[in-house]
């Protein structure tokens, strides 16, 4: 067939029809995990809106009820709720950037330059990454104390200020997404190590970086145990420990614990909109490079 001819008659609308099809099965399969997908938080909605005994009734009720913003006002009177959130916001934004610096300049050295014993350091850094978290909770928690730093905010902070698993996914992105062509040209240029790191890869790592970001911050914000453990002042408790809270004050009050889950839910949401999109629109920008 030449270049410029088209299928016609009935082989031409077959294809149509056949590609029209498939093109509609695929937006069936994603608008149905779209909602399966977003039905968890609909229904934490639900559940928030309405009374415990809501909750038990069957069959279950299928829409939001009219207590949302009551459950929502039980919760500030029962918890500190601003407080513990002021210290959750600061413990996941400073530990995200931590991460992010030291993580993705490891990764930068890792990927790029020699330097003696890096496979030894690279393979002792990933059994650190084999190692369950619960078995470093009292050597942890000793060694906060030993700083003096048990029940401050430096002690959920600085010892993730770096992590096994940031240093391995920039690394492999960096070895993919980083051309020596260009660490090259920066080095005639008489640039260094760090002004290399600065100025020509981090601005090539920034889809990367918006995952890491994203994954790590999630991560400090729903941290549960370590700060149950450090944080030895009642006042300075992240959300989640302030949260535990409301399950333990109110054993069966299920709509007051779903509304705390919502409120602490929602910044998480704004987080992931807004480094998702980043991250979409540099993969786009990516591709239309290829």
């Amino acid at each position: 067939m030449a270049a410029d001819e088209r299928p016609t008659g009935s082989a031409g609308l077959a294809i149509g029809s056949g590609s029209r099809l498939s093109r509609t099965c695929v937006r069936a399969v994603l608008l149905l995990g779209v909602l399966v997908s977003l039905f968890p938080f609909y229904w934490l909605v639900v559940l928030a809106s309405g009374t415990t005994q809501d909750i038990y009734r069957y069959p279950p009720k299928l829409v939001p009820g009219p207590h949302l913003l009551d459950n929502m006002g039980r919760v500030l009177d029962t918890v500190d709720f601003f407080g513990s959130l002021f210290n959750t916001v600061v413990v996941a934004v400073l530990g995200t950037v931590l991460v992010l610096f030291f993580d993705s300049l490891a990764a930068f050295a890792f990927a790029k330059y020699e330097f003696p014993a890096k496979k030894f350091l690279f393979g002792m850094l990933l059994v650190t990454y084999m190692i369950p978290a619960q078995l470093s909770l009292v050597p942890q928690f000793v060694t906060m104390a030993e700083f003096g730093w048990a029940g401050s905010l430096k002690a959920l902070i600085i010892p993730g200020a770096a992590n096994a698993f940031g240093i391995f996914w920039m690394r492999q992105y960096a070895q993919n997404s980083l051309p020596d062509e260009l660490l090259d040209a920066g080095r005639i240029d008489g640039a260094g190590f760090f002004r290399l790191y600065w100025t020509v890869a981090l601005p090539l790592f920034r889809p990367a970086l918006a995952f890491l970001g994203i994954f790590t911050f999630i991560g400090l914000w729903n941290d549960y145990i370590w700060p149950l453990v450090v944080m030895i002042d009642p006042d300075r408790v992240t959300l989640q420990v302030a949260l535990a809270n409301l399950n333990i004050l109110y054993n069966t009050d299920y709509s007051l614990v779903m509304a705390g889950a919502l409120m602490s839910v929602i910044p998480l949401i704004v987080v992931f909109l807004v480094g998702a999109r980043h991250f979409l629109r540099d993969l786009a920008a990516g591709a239309m490079k290829m």
